[in-house]
């Protein structure tokens, strides 16, 4: 037997590092190299032939599956062994599409929450963290791998970047970065969502050259263009949609919907909100090849994901909808891994693979007993005993906020005409879909337009905290935010481009706010009658802590204990209905893709005022 050279960093981040473990690891099977592991399973699932096999065995070098059989039939020698015969193995779970940033937690913490969950590799689609800071959004993806997390992150950079020609700040991705992205690192998988479906249509529209160059790059260099075909319902649009090369949807809403852009050739990523109507709607077409088929989790903090699980969460609810094990397993590892490309590396159980199993106790219930990540056991049960790296971020991440000036109160006042008792005012509400936006005659109160809490009025706010100049557009907003007096909440967290929102009862509220998110580096603030009540911290990327995800969901309980205490407005005439209670949905209000029309986003020189309709480019004032 040859001797055992040590294998290169198995970092995935070049193709000469891969060949060399490619060329170390087929000598395993032919008994010339010895295997670090051999382990034993009492069942294994072969996702590609949706068969069990019984009795297996899988041996294991350094991070990578080396071969698989029935047991006793290794040929060769191997370090160590263990014995799992009491359990069925399936691949690690993939996540097709998703978006670290929304658990609110560092990607080290991430990989500790969410691989107790079977959840072993990420698709990032990172038009989060790279709308913060663009330049340093591939390093940051990669460190935690680089410290010796077991969790694989495969990065997409966001087409979002910025997410309208309306929008600006902390990042700017076209042709030449997307390019770049591809050729730096084998784990960079394509370009995230392209949400921005106006600019992809219109040649007029001011984004579109700057989209089509990252799709450009990303065909040059055999990457995937993931889609956002939100609204996109209509048999034109959907062949539209698909002749633009857009390749993946994860945001159907109706069987019908997804039936129809199944048909015509895009992949389907179900979320769970709408699992239960799609798959029950697909089943009733006949669908029997689920091949086009994935589940994304998209946006879950790190609390619900304590509630409900992570991945594993996805697959019991399609069990419970009507799938069979096998192909809900299938829906997560090698469906994900083959659209995006990645199967050379994860989605099944073999060899060259990553050694990443999901040890399960009871197949039909998904009960998970031990999750394994790079040939190393990382679960017993729910509790993670894998590695948790130290990082030391560095200040592009860990300081994001650049706001350098005191705001006032005065920022917040929309100041009234000369003369006039009343005016009109134009007002959106969350989740405002539609080609026009509200109008209403508010009342004016030494010199300023004022609010108007008996008709469920309040005041918004965008703070712009990347040019350092804390530029601020405001209007009204229709049914959100505080009625108790002198109370406003704000976060940093505001899809996609993540300035500082913040909603409030009182203009010196809101400054309180702006100011104390400052201090702490970005997260939420709450106060009320000159009083912060609760804050919690995202010191990395105003968007993400550094800290264990238990310790984040306390201090957001505390939030919402305080958040109790508060008197909200709501309106409950619209659909979506927005509920009473604290309006943590806000943080996806200021989204600016379609179906949104009109926005409200930080001045610049095309808005201003910063209202504007993204579908037209059109402007309007905020009061007249």
């Amino acid at each position: 037997m040859t001797h055992s050279a040590p294998l290169p960093d198995d970092l995935l981040v070049n193709a000469a590092d891969e060949v060399k473990i490619r060329q170390d690891l087929l000598l395993v099977p032919l008994g010339r190299r010895p295997a670090d592991l051999l382990l034993r399973v009492g069942r294994l699932l072969d996702v590609h032939t949706r068969t069990w096999l019984d009795d297996q065995e899988i041996a294991i070098r350094g991070r990578r599956i080396a071969w698989t059989g029935p047991a006793g039939t290794f040929p060769g020698a191997t370090l160590a062994r263990e014995d799992r015969s009491n359990l069925a193995a399936v691949p690690g779970f993939g996540e097709v599409h998703k978006h670290i940033e929304s658990s609110h937690i560092t990607p080290e913490y991430e990989a500790a929450l969410v691989l107790p969950h079977g959840n072993t590799w990420t698709c990032e689609a990172s038009h989060e963290f790279s709308n913060v800071d663009g330049t340093h959004n591939l390093e940051f993806w990669l460190t935690a791998r680089r410290h010796g997390s077991p969790m694989k992150i495969f990065p997409l950079p966001g087409s979002a970047v910025p997410p309208t020609a309306y929008e600006w700040g902390g990042g700017y991705y076209g042709y030449d970065e997307q390019a770049d992205f591809l050729k730096q690192s084998l784990m960079v998988a394509g370009l995230d969502e392209v949400m921005d479906w106006p600019a992809v249509w219109n040649p007029e529209n001011p984004s579109h050259q700057r989209l089509w160059g990252m799709i450009q790059a990303t065909f040059e260099n055999r990457g995937v263009v993931e889609g956002h075909g939100a609204g996109l319902r209509d048999l034109d649009s959907i062949n539209a949609f698909a002749a633009a090369g857009l390749a993946s949807d994860h945001e159907g809403w109706t069987a019908e919907e997804v039936w129809e852009k199944l048909r015509h050739g895009i992949f389907i990523e179900i979320r769970p909100h709408s699992m239960p109507e799609i798959i029950a709607g697909l089943l009733g077409h006949g669908l029997s090849d689920w091949s086009q088929v994935a589940f994304a989790t998209d946006d879950r903090s790190a609390s619900d994901t304590l509630k409900m699980g992570a991945t594993d969460h996805n697959v019991r609810l399609a069990i419970q909808s009507g799938l069979s094990p096998e192909i809900a397993i299938q829906c997560v590892t090698i469906n994900p891994a083959r659209h995006m490309r990645l199967t050379s590396w994860v989605g099944s159980i073999a060899p060259g693979r990553f050694a990443d199993l999901v040890l399960l106790d009871d197949v039909e219930t998904l009960s998970i007993a031990e999750v394994w990540a790079d040939g190393r056991q990382v679960s017993r049960g729910r509790e993670y005993c894998g590695s948790l790296p130290s990082i030391n971020w560095p200040e592009w991440a860990s300081k994001t906020v650049n706001i350098q000036r005191r705001i006032e109160p005065s920022d917040f006042a929309i100041t009234a005409e000369p003369g006039r008792v009343t005016m009109k005012a134009a007002l959106l509400r969350p989740f405002h879909w539609h080609d026009e936006f509200i109008t209403m005659e508010l009342p004016v109160d030494n010199g300023e337009i004022q609010r108007d809490p008996a008709r469920s009025v309040t005041k918004f706010a965008i703070v712009d905290r990347f040019s350092g100049e804390a530029k601020i557009s405001r209007m009204f907003w229709l049914g959100c935010g505080p009625k108790t007096p002198d109370t406003a909440v704000g976060c940093t967290v505001a899809h996609d481009k993540h300035n500082l929102w913040i909603v409030g009862s009182s203009d010196e509220a809101m400054a309180m706010v702006a100011n104390r998110v400052a201090e702490i580096g970005g997260g939420w603030v709450l106060v009320s009658g000159g009083k912060v009540l609760a804050e919690v911290r995202y010191e990395i990327g105003g968007l993400m802590t550094q800290r264990p995800a238990e310790e984040l969901d306390a201090d957001m309980q505390k939030l919402y204990a305080a958040a109790d205490e508060i008197d909200w407005l709501y309106e409950p005439t619209f659909s979506p209905r927005w509920y009473p209670g604290f309006p943590e949905r806000l943080q996806f209000a200021t989204l600016t893709c379609a179906p949104w029309r009109w926005v409200l986003a930080a001045p610049c020189e095309a808005a201003p005022q910063g209202f504007v309709n993204v579908a037209t480019g059109q402007t309007h004032p905020v009061v007249w």
